[in-house]
């Protein structure tokens, strides 16, 4: 749902015109070539990808290049986007 909503209303309009057909095809290509997800097949661990993810994101300049992409399950990718800031917004810590 929150995925949804960033689609909607928080993602650059310019960035999300980067995401046609093409790109649909270059990620179905990448992903039946990385069945796994990359971080955690690093680690041993062997989890089905769901979801191909800019290294570079479009937004700063990256492309559809198949160096720029890396296969992620849905938490790697999160956590990915969460320690960037760029796609939920992190809370400021409290003062005590």
């Amino acid at each position: 749902m929150e995925n949804k909503r960033y689609e909607k209303y928080d993602r650059n309009p310019q960035t999300k015109k980067r995401y046609g057909r093409s790109w649909k095809r270059i990620r179905d290509s990448y992903a039946a070539a990385h069945p796994l997800c990359e971080v955690c097949l690093a680690k041993g661990i062997y989890v089905p990808t769901e979801e191909i993810h800019h290294k570079l994101p479009l937004s700063e300049g990256g492309t559809h290049d198949r160096a720029n992409l890396i296969a992620l399950c849905k938490p790697c990718h999160s956590r990915i986007h969460a320690e960037r800031g760029d796609r939920w917004k992190q809370r400021k810590p409290e003062n005590s």
